[in-house]
């Protein structure tokens, strides 16, 4: 397995003061459907700054379709694994699997993005940073996929210690830390009025038998810092439909079409596995 590139030089921006909303997208997988709700309902919320926290790639159709979407509608994106992936033409998404079935699966989906992806698209994806910094209100805000320590760090709500999230706030001076990777959505309160936020994904469902899919709205006031999470509808159907035009496995598909997770299941831990069907 290839190992991560060394991209880890921070953006950082700062946002007006005062009261601020951030959209934070993460794992779109080529859910150029979902993609597009999120985005609407974005603006109708009327937020001050739009981020995807990487993985644009995978799992779904024609990945192509979700480079313009982002780009027109002035999202700030992230680098995640898959997109150092395809950006590099690496052997594989440096996922962090280590069950045998879920490297399978996970091979089929890269090798089918990958395919896929524009050699301009695959440019740009080289020129995304690794994370972000922001200074909201005077809060220290670090964007990231899986953690600050490494892009495809699983950081599972069962088994992430509130003891290590402060140390992660405290090693990389941050009062706020996003990522996503793990693609299920959870947030932890920390000591100080620090906050870890995994933003969920948008390219499928969260293992729990919904269909529909999440982001996050970071609201950040000057007496206040939270996260709130936003289902997304969309024509999941439509989604399976094109799946199965392009010949991706039935597991996928089954997946969108009845919000419960077929793969990537032995990398879950045993709390999160049981809230799922499996």
């Amino acid at each position: 397995m290839n190992a991560p590139h060394d991209n880890t030089a921070a953006s950082t921006t700062s946002p007006k003061s005062g009261d601020v909303r951030i959209a934070c997208l993460g794992g779109v997988y080529s859910n150029y459907l979902a993609l597009e709700a999120a985005l609407v309902d974005v603006h109708r919320r009327g937020v001050d700054a739009i981020y995807c926290l990487g993985d644009l790639g995978g799992f779904g159709p024609h990945p192509d379709r979700v480079f313009p979407l982002l780009q027109e509608h002035g999202v700030t994106c992230l680098q995640g694994n898959y997109d150092d992936s395809i950006g590099n033409a690496l052997d594989d998404c440096q996922c962090g699997y280590t069950d045998p079935r879920d490297n399978h699966f996970a091979q089929l989906s890269y090798d089918y993005t990958l395919a896929h992806t524009s050699e301009e698209n695959r440019a740009w994806l080289r020129t995304l940073p690794a994370q972000c910094r922001l200074d909201v209100g005077g809060r220290r805000v670090l964007m990231c996929h899986g953690s600050p320590r490494r892009v495809n760090e699983f950081l599972w709500e069962s088994t992430t210690s509130t003891h290590f999230l402060e140390m992660l706030t405290d090693d990389h001076a941050a009062d706020v830390i996003l990522g996503t990777h793990t693609g299920i959505h959870w947030q932890r309160e920390l000591a100080g009025g620090r906050r870890f936020v995994n933003v969920g994904a948008l390219g499928r469902p969260a293992n729990d038998g919904h269909t529909h899919v999440w982001y996050t709205i970071l609201h950040v006031a000057p007496a206040r810092c939270d996260a709130e999470f936003i289902p997304v509808r969309y024509d999941h159907h439509r989604l399976a439909r094109e799946m199965a035009a392009q010949r991706l496995p039935d597991e996928f598909i089954a997946t969108i079409e009845t919000g419960w997770w077929t793969t990537c299941l032995e990398v879950l831990p045993a709390k999160e596995r049981r809230r799922g069907r499996c």
